[in-house]
């Protein structure tokens, strides 16, 4: 249990999309959630849920229709202050770790210019040192810094998303289904790389997964979605032990074990 004051708050957010043949779908409605400094909480849901909105919201790329993004007391809407060191202050606020990081890396340049550009742009006083630190950090090293993104892994190339999230030392990283392209072996290095960067640096993560057994390994608080709804949340032994939401139960029900019945996955949510 993390006894910290919150530093993410989350108050009734909103989110609606205008539908191509008329209509709008709500993606987002009402969601509300707090994360204290130095925590982790699991977003889970199935496709469509709405928990990549939500993430999404977090960081500033799409704005909410209502409600309010906290950090630290700031409502991040009312942080867009005109010119440069507005956007940077935001920046360093949240960070985002997406799913492929291959469409989020520069293919140009190699990871340690990729981390000297980050640097540079927020005005760190000593460059070549940080990513040195940087690098090694998230278990990267000499040959990787000289590697362009497709010369390398895909979990190399996450490692050095991780690494650039990092080079502004957020307050908090959020991971969109940052090791559901990984292997399996590949996602316990990253998710163990992940737990030592918490402890290390303090950083509060939002983890948004479909993948409920990465959740339960990584998270203190999980909060599941339906419809863009929150149906459930709570601490993640208890919310993923113990589940108090049909729906909850279902996804439960739908990840293969011993003794697995596919039917118990497709019974009606009825409450």
């Amino acid at each position: 249990m993390n006894d910290n004051p919150p530093l993410l708050v989350v108050d009734a957010v909103r989110k609606t999309y205008r539908l191509p043949g008329g209509g709008r779908l709500t993606a987002a409605d009402k969601v509300s959630f707090t994360v204290p400094g130095g925590g982790s909480l699991g977003i889970v849901g199935e496709s469509g849920s709405g928990k990549s909105t939500v993430a999404r919201m977090l960081v500033g790329l799409i704005r909410p229709d209502a409600g309010t993004v906290a950090v630290d007391g700031r409502e991040r809407g009312q942080a867009r202050r005109a010119g440069r060191r507005g956007r940077l202050a935001r920046a360093r606020e949240i960070q985002m770790v997406f799913q492929d990081p291959y469409l989020s890396l520069d293919p140009r340049l190699t990871s340690g210019q990729c981390l000297r550009t980050a640097l540079r742009l927020h005005d760190h006083p000593a460059v070549d040192a940080r990513v040195t630190e940087l690098l090694d950090q998230v278990g990267l090293g000499a040959r990787e810094s000289d590697a362009r993104p497709h010369e390398l892994s895909g979990g190399q190339r996450q490692r050095l998303a991780i690494a650039r999230a990092l080079a502004v030392d957020p307050r908090i990283l959020v991971l969109d289904e940052a090791v559901a392209a990984l292997d399996v072996s590949i996602q316990a290095q990253i998710l163990q790389l992940l737990g030592e960067v918490r402890q290390d640096t303090g950083v509060a993560l939002v983890f948004v997964s479909h993948d409920l057994a990465v959740v339960r390994h990584i998270t203190d608080e999980t909060m599941v979605m339906r419809r863009g709804t929150v149906v459930e949340q709570g601490p993640t032994e208890r919310v993923l032990g113990a589940p108090e939401h049909d729906y909850t139960r279902r996804l439960l029900a739908s990840v293969p074990h011993e003794g697995w019945d596919p039917a118990d996955a497709r019974q009606p949510v009825t409450s």
